[in-house]
């Protein structure tokens, strides 16, 4: 998994998960290994009945999103997606590939830090609810879930979140929801047109994180996945299903997979200094143009696997004998995000467009010590004006206009 380092150069490594999500790797009998289709299968009812929800791809509405799976039957089967700025479109492949697309709108943040969650409720003390005083319940709402096919970029993606919520204060919401995952990754071979992973260094083969990692092997009429060992409890979960040891002619087969996805990547983003760039050029009037094509519609930070902007609600019913404080994802593109007192301190489109991508590229590594984009490139594919993330950082880097950084 790659992180940015405070200079803008990547480094790669464990480091960049929370230090309470990362699991150690113990010796394991069997490192590699492969499985066929029935394998597969085996494995996602497997994951059912040890953490009773596994949500993995599912086509739906359009585009392939993340849904509760009962089998290798709710899996993408033979489809792709085609994705360009502002463009989405599903298309049949020529294969029966399992796991033959990109990335879609659902990432994994929507079930460690979903949409919407209650974060307590209190009812008013006394049997009678007349008391004086309230007594105060946190809900545990949800189980053990198996994520099935998490992308390079999104694990990388959850490794991100883990700095945030994991660290150095803990939610407690993310942190039940985290340490219960167990993490089936699923190296990446068609990334889209919007996809700049392999600049981000987050992708196409997964980084640290997984309990397995697939990877799908198509040659000819053998469809079979190469079966990567993460954690101890990964390799338990494998030794349970029926698999061979793999050979080098499977791992060079996986290797090849792979490196082929990083040589069609379809776009990059140069980091290399990235953070005192953006810093430096505050002013450049590159925000002026994309400020008069940004709806500030907030597509972009909603399906961001790293954003992380919320906003809190507190209900009461009309005796005032019980309340319950929600929260929900906001997103810095709102007006009323940054208000303070009566006015926005960022009222321009402008403003806040400089704002998120400042702080996605350049102030988050202040923050948390990595780059809060992994290159998954949603931001471009729904964004609906075809606003592309790599194209401002090329304009500002191309044209700079502020001191040297």
């Amino acid at each position: 998994m790659g992180v940015v380092r405070r200079d803008g150069h990547h480094q790669t490594g464990a480091a960049s998960l929370g230090q309470r999500a990362v699991r150690e790797v113990s010796p394991l009998r069997v490192q590699t290994a492969t499985i066929d289709r029935t394998g597969l299968d085996a494995l996602i009812v497997l994951l059912r009945e040890r953490w009773s929800v596994v949500v993995g791809p599912t086509v739906r509405d359009g585009a392939i999103v993340f849904d509760e799976i009962d089998g290798i039957d709710d899996l993408p089967a033979g489809w792709t997606d085609e994705q360009d700025a502002g463009t989405y479109r599903l298309h049949r492949r020529g294969d029966g590939a399992l796991f033959g697309y990109a990335v879609g709108p659902h990432s994994w943040k929507r079930y460690l830090f979903p949409p919407r969650s209650l974060l307590w409720r209190a009812n008013r003390a006394g049997d009678d609810g007349t008391g004086d005083g309230f007594a105060v319940e946190t809900p545990d709402e949800h189980g053990a879930m198996a994520f099935f096919a998490v992308r390079g970029c999104d694990l990388a993606a959850i490794g991100v979140q883990d700095r945030v919520f994991l660290g150095p204060y803990t939610d407690p919401t993310y942190a039940r929801r985290r340490e219960r995952a167990f993490i089936v990754a699923a190296n990446c071979s068609t990334p889209a047109g919007t996809c700049f992973c392999r600049s981000m260094g987050s992708g196409p083969k997964a980084g640290p994180g997984f309990d397995l990692a697939l990877t799908e092997l198509l040659d000819g009429g053998r469809h079979r996945f190469l079966v990567e060992v993460g954690t101890e409890r990964g390799g338990e979960v494998l030794e349970a299903l029926p698999h061979r040891a793999a050979g080098p002619a499977d791992r060079a087969a996986a290797g090849d997979v792979i490196d082929a996805a990083a040589r069609s990547m379809g776009r990059e983003l140069r980091t290399d200094g990235i953070r005192d760039l953006l810093y430096a050029n505050a002013e450049h009037p590159r925000w002026d143009d994309v400020a008069e094509r940004c709806l500030a519609c907030t597509n972009c930070t909603l399906v961001c696997p790293t954003c992380f902007c919320s906003t809190v609600e507190d209900v009461t019913d009309l005796t005032g004998e019980h309340t319950e404080r929600w929260r929900s994802w906001d997103s810095c593109f709102t007006l009323d995000f940054s208000r303070v007192g009566p006015h926005p301190v960022r009222a321009s489109t402008r403003a806040r467009y400089r704002q998120w991508m400042t702080h996605k590229l350049a102030s988050w590594i202040d923050q948390f010590g990595v780059s809060g984009c992994v290159g998954c490139g949603r931001c471009i594919t729904w964004c609906p004006v075809g606003i592309d993330i790599t194209e401002e950082v090329r304009a500002i880097r191309a044209r700079p206009v502020g001191r040297e950084g």
